[in-house]
């Protein structure tokens, strides 16, 4: 079994049967070598890689590479005539002689020689060599086993397989396939011959993925490396904003201003006092507010705009914040130092009201399953409770201050609250481990983001840290530009991958900055006095509401649907009072 030399052109060499071709991974095809002497399996350098010759104006692509990546896409798309052509015209063959026989030799079975073979391919890591071996003698293991040769099985897994000291553990197993009846008892089928097939092309993949890339050039790699390229002009772009701006290969990617909700759709203007808390569902089909009016409001989002659904009432103190629920179905307001309220989103119905004697509550939040409710005290300690009103535990000490936020993580496991003035304590209360951020300067709120691994921290300075909280505590961006001396003001993820960061601000304005470069893209005018709170449709990333104390809030959106949104007329508030006495 020899090959042919290199250079001989494509068109001249036997190729393997279009069914054949079919069994391998994406298509790919293999080219069968003629008779020759057995020097001609030891491999040599592709034509033309010595003379380093390049494409492109940058003067960084090798031609070589960037010809037989074009042929392995070709097969790889079935386009098998072009992927022989190019490899005839260019003169530049997208494998070796010697790795051709290689693959030919996998797909046929010839276990022996496709080892040898496997040491005449240029391999200098012994390590790979090894793995590589142990995936071809494993197949062969289970092949013996397929036809019911146990002692050819047997003779290969003592005397091949196991010498080669790789993957013990996986050894074991093998050996465990001998003495189980189950294995190798079954009857022959018709299409094991098929089945036999179809698991070699699945080792020759296993092989492509072990072996360096300059030997056999791995399945994908053009649409890889396309597919990083269109991601990093989408990442370097800093206005994308949108699921459905399609990317095309024929221009690069820039997005314009007109993704950012920059323009007022809707002015809500349903409470009598300041605005002091806002929070989209997490369907984004509702939006919550509480006010110093000392009621909470529950609109409901519809493509066209947003409307009153239910005005909630029954504190008797100003409302600081708000929580939906996992499921949305329910909402939680916390009144001041006051209590806690849970209520029905569909109905407007209070369910219950959870208090402690002597103690009012200053922050709210769920459990992800939504079986407990978490609320921070005025004596600084956490509580966890059951829908019903039973207290579960208590956390003692400095866990919360008087004015605090609250988060839960996705996973349960730990509470989020800002226990000193200049930190923020995350408790994990399975573990009992306390972590803390520690800030130079006063945190007057934070933000959580969708997948509880970032978050946004609020400072008296007038700036905003981004923090990694996943494992080592990280400081990672800061964002400044945005206004504040006097009031808690607050600040959100949001947009399409939460690839923006929102904030109110005491100069009237919403300010609005790119995540990842940290560069301010928006200050939106509208506000006549301070924006307390913004917060972002998470399921709309055209969506952006922002409350205020001058009594309104604002639904912010693209500017090219502010034409058709007027056109439709104010819409009715549609306000329906619900009484939450209980």
């Amino acid at each position: 079994m020899g090959g042919v030399e290199d250079e001989e052109p494509a068109s001249k060499r036997m190729k393997l049967s279009s069914e054949e071709l079919r069994r391998l991974s994406n298509g790919s095809t293999i080219k069968e070598t003629v008779a020759g002497s057995p020097g001609d399996l030891m491999a040599r350098p592709l034509q033309s890689e010595g003379g380093e010759e390049v494409v492109g104006s940058k003067g960084v692509i090798k031609k070589v590479e960037f010809v037989r990546i074009i042929a392995k896409a070709l097969y790889s798309l079935g386009y098998i005539k072009s992927g022989a052509h190019l490899e005839e015209e260019s003169g530049i063959p997208l494998h070796s002689s010697v790795v051709n026989v290689f693959m030919r030799q996998i797909l046929e079975g010839n276990w022996d020689e496709s080892v040898i073979t496997l040491r005449n391919i240029g391999l200098t890591d012994e390590k790979t060599i090894k793995s590589a071996s142990f995936l071809i003698l494993e197949q062969k293991f289970l092949e013996f086993l397929d036809e019911e040769k146990v002692m050819d099985a047997l003779k290969t897994l003592r005397t091949e397989i196991a010498p080669l000291s790789v993957n013990n553990s996986r050894v074991r197993e093998l050996s465990s396939y001998i003495v189980s009846p189950s294995y190798h008892s079954s009857v022959r089928s018709p299409k094991q011959d098929t089945l036999r097939a179809r698991s070699r092309s699945k080792l020759l993949e296993e092989l492509q993925k072990l072996l360096p890339p300059t030997v056999m050039i791995p399945e994908g790699r053009l649409e890889h490396l396309v597919e990083q390229a269109l991601v990093l002009q989408r990442d370097a772009c800093i206005f994308h904003n949108s699921l459905d701006k399609e990317m095309s290969l024929y221009s690069d990617h820039q997005c314009g201003r007109d993704q950012i909700p920059s323009q007022a759709l809707q002015i809500l203007q349903a409470h009598t006092d300041e605005v002091w808390f806002l929070k989209f569902s997490h369907n984004g089909k509702y939006l919550a507010s509480s006010s110093n009016d000392q009621s909470a409001i529950i609109w409901e989002v519809y493509e066209t705009g947003v409307s009153l659904k239910h005005k909630l009432s029954g504190h008797q103190k100003p409302l600081s914040s708000v929580s939906w629920s996992p499921d949305d179905h329910q909402l939680l307001t916390c009144g001041s130092e006051e209590v806690i309220r849970r209520w029905d989103v569909s109905s407007g119905e209070c369910l219950h009201v959870y208090e402690k004697t002597g103690f009012g509550m200053v922050s709210c939040g769920w459990s992800p399953d939504g079986k407990w409710i978490f609320s921070g005290l005025n004596d600084k300690s956490i509580c966890m409770w059951e829908l019903d009103g039973k207290e579960l535990e208590c956390w003692k000490g400095q866990r919360s201050l008087k004015i605090s936020d609250m988060e839960i993580t996705g996973d349960g496991k730990q509470i989020i609250s800002i226990c000193r003035e200049t930190a923020i304590l995350l408790l994990d209360r399975e573990a009992k481990v306390e972590r803390f951020i520690e800030e130079d300067q006063p945190i007057t709120s934070f933000s959580l983001s969708r997948d509880s691994r970032f978050l946004l921290v609020n400072l008296l300075n007038q700036e905003i840290h981004l923090w990694n909280i996943e494992g080592d505590l990280k400081l990672v961006s800061k964002y400044r530009g945005h206004k504040r001396s006097r009031f808690i003001i607050r600040s959100c993820f949001g947009g399409l991958d939460e690839a923006f960061i929102a904030s109110g601000s005491e100069d009237s304005l919403v300010y609005i900055w790119h995540r990842g470069t940290g560069e301010l893209i928006e200050s939106l005018p509208g506000h006549s006095g301070a924006v307390n709170c913004v917060s972002w449709n998470p399921a709309n990333p055209h969506m952006l509401a922002s409350a205020s104390d001058d009594r309104t809030i604002r639904i912010w959106g693209l500017s090219n649907l502010s034409k058709s949104t007027k056109q439709k007329g104010p819409q009715s508030n549609g306000i329906h009072y619900c009484n939450g006495g209980s």
